[in-house]
């Protein structure tokens, strides 16, 4: 091949010379062995700018004969980099983002200022949805006839926010309006029998079914039988045959042309109420004071933060920081995060699992009633409520995950199996998702927790990139007694004399559709930066591109060669994570990082040797002057 080596940012690493394939080189770094799989067209010619944007590097970290992730440098095409350099001369922005924005899918002037500046206008005609007219025209019967209207709301973030939102808009139009969330084990999954029931006893004749009820077939045929109507808004797929309901709002339908397919379930809601005050000519500012319900929804139930989502995510992310209802200001000041700028983020790990607490531990309707709080101190107790079922999770949370973990760890032959499945009939119904998805992290194959629950088995399953655990959940459709939710998650009950044919076959669809290489972590990096160049023009750069969620993910970068500056400490209650001041051979000044739960690697940091790490850029703000801090997401040792 003629070149033997190569300068990355000041560390020689040594190239083989052994061509596995045109472009495929095997390389041998001074860290260790690195199989790197790149296309190296422009790398000669380009030097450090090649580096600098990443190549396909597909790097496996092994530590005890173990490989626990995968980096992949993410390398542009020559069309992407032209892109790329223009849109950051144009925009005046750092070329890395621009570079970002352009593997986004945005390359001209326009779509970049429609990108960091949502408008509220550019949101799609709500009577493109199938069955809008219908349900727009069902609904302004009902007000007008003062029937009696009851909303059904999943258990979770996204069904209580979408309850809350429809209420707030509709309350100020009828007085004849209900809300009714299932209890976990009180009811069943989805649309519940005993819920019709419920309408039936009180006079109910329309009802609102919100991020449920696309599979609720039979339901909504016995409340057709008893002169009650359904209205249908959900986002979760659908079966081929639909419920028989007046109306039903889903843009995951066969037959939809709405041109945005990824809403959560609140956002239909959202689509629905934007309709009706069209068609009744009300003033659309009444539901943009809603939006930060839109928000918390979106951000919880994890859907794309693109399209019409993001749109909705900015206004409502501005309304929480400027004048949340008062249900979501107690929990933001019981949170800690009054007076802070809230992002997704916090709505993800902190607002999110506290409303979520109530559906897991009590019931939902504590969520909803929250929410619809009209009393700065209702909102205050309930707040409290809320915080103190989130103590509770937690707790139990540790106990069924330690659990888990143990009845996997006497499994011998766990590096043949392609997935988890645990099953203990006294682990509590409202924590088996979030165990799910732990175990789905910890071991990077789909994992299935199963409990017991009215003499049946309730199960939540978790998957990995690349396998769809809805499809494969679905071809033991037969064994079910019913199930929902999306290739990443879903829902499941079934009888236990059908547990072990169900596990069998779900172990055999896993064997077949995983292979090896995707039951690795992986971490996808965006750019290789020298830590010089972080700073606070980079930083606000990247900001514009928030707000960050599945398809418009906040950037992970990695630096090369740094080393402890002498101050890096151990920090936490059980000095289980690392404070971090580091250097590299551009760095004047030491910068900042936090690696949480990392301590294994302090040894080695504090004797100075070098290492890489991939990280996101954080604003700190804790303290009288922010600074800049990383946030480590893993960290490769060299000479390990």
């Amino acid at each position: 091949m003629g070149l033997k080596s190569a300068v990355l940012s000041g560390r020689l690493i040594r190239l083989s010379g052994r061509e596995h394939h045109k472009n495929h080189i095997l390389l041998e770094a001074d860290s260790g062995r690195t199989e790197i799989i790149s296309t190296f067209a422009s790398f000669y010619s380009k030097g450090i700018r090649a580096v600098l944007y990443g190549g396909m590097w597909q790097a496996r970290r092994k530590e005890n004969n173990i490989m626990t992730d995968k980096w992949n440098f993410l390398t542009p095409s020559e069309e992407q980099t032209h892109k790329g350099d223009r849109l950051a001369e144009q925009l005046g922005i750092s070329p890395i983002v621009a570079l970002l924005l352009v593997r986004r899918g945005i390359s001209s002037m326009e779509e970049a200022d429609k990108f960091f500046n949502p408008v509220l206008s550019d949101l799609h005609d709500p009577f493109l949805m199938p069955d809008m007219e219908k349900a727009v025209a069902r609904l302004n019967k009902a007000l007008g006839n003062k029937e009696k209207i009851l909303l059904y709301g999943d258990y979770d973030v996204d069904g209580t926010t979408a309850v809350s939102l429809v209420y707030k808009y509709l309350r100020s139009y009828t007085s004849s309006l209900y809300y009714y969330i299932p209890g976990r084990y009180d009811d069943e999954y989805g649309v519940s029998h005993q819920s019709i029931e419920y309408a039936i006893e009180n006079g109910v004749t329309l009802v609102i079914s919100l991020d449920c009820g696309i599979k609720a077939n039979n339901k909504v045929e016995y409340a057709k039988e008893n002169g009650i109507d359904f209205i249908i808004c959900d986002h979760h797929t659908p079966d081929d045959t639909l419920p028989d309901a007046v109306a039903i709002l889903d843009a995951k339908r066969t037959d939809s042309v709405y041109p945005y397919a990824h809403l959560s379930g609140c956002g239909v809601g959202f689509k629905f109420m934007q309709a009706f005050a069209l068609s009744n000519g009300c003033p659309f500012a009444d539901l943009e004071d809603l939006l930060d319900l839109a928000a918390v929804s979106i951000a919880s139930d994890i859907v794309p933060v693109t399209g019409e989502n993001r749109i909705l995510a900015h206004y409502g992310l501005k309304q929480l920081n400027s004048n949340p209802g008062l249900g979501l200001k107690g929990i933001i000041d019981i949170c800690g995060l009054s007076g802070t700028d809230i992002t997704i983020s916090d709505i993800v790990f902190k607002i999110g699992p506290r409303i979520n607490a109530s559906g897991r531990m009590e019931n939902g309707k504590e969520a909803v009633d929250l929410l619809l709080a009209k009393d700065s101190e209702a909102a205050r107790e309930k707040s409290e409520n809320m915080n103190r079922y989130n103590d509770e999770r937690r707790e139990l949370d540790k106990k069924i995950t330690d659990e888990a973990n143990a009845a996997v760890d006497e499994w011998e032959d766990m590096e043949d199996r392609k997935a988890v499945i645990v099953y203990n009939p006294l682990w509590h119904k409202g924590i088996i998702g979030i165990v799910a998805s732990r175990l789905a992290e910890k071991y990077y194959r789909p994992a299935i927790v199963l409990t017991k629950s009215n003499q049946l088995i309730t199960g939540s399953a978790r998957s990995i990139g690349g396998f769809d655990i809805y499809k494969a959940i679905e071809g033991c459709r037969d064994l079910l007694e019913n199930f929902g939710g999306h290739p990443y998650a879903v829902g499941l009950t079934l009888k236990e004399e059908y547990l072990e044919t169900f596990t069998r076959r779900f172990l055999e669809s896993a064997a077949e559709g995983i292979v090896p290489g995707q039951m690795v972590p992986q971490i996808n990096i965006e750019a290789v930066l020298e830590l010089k160049d972080i700073h606070f023009k980079f930083m606000g750069d990247l900001r514009q591109m928030s707000p960050f969620g599945p398809d418009n993910p906040k950037p992970l970068f990695c630096s090369l060669n740094v080393k402890d500056y002498g101050t890096s400490k151990l920090v936490g209650r059980e000095s289980e994570h690392i404070k971090l001041a580091i250097i590299d051979p551009t760095a004047d000044s030491p910068t900042h990082a936090i690696a949480f739960g990392m301590r294994k690697y302090f040894k080695a940091i504090k004797a100075k040797k070098p290492f890489d790490l991939c990280y996101t850029i954080e604003e700190n703000t804790h303290g009288k002057t922010p600074f800049l801090q990383l946030l480590v997401k893993s960290i490769k040792m060299h000479n390990a």
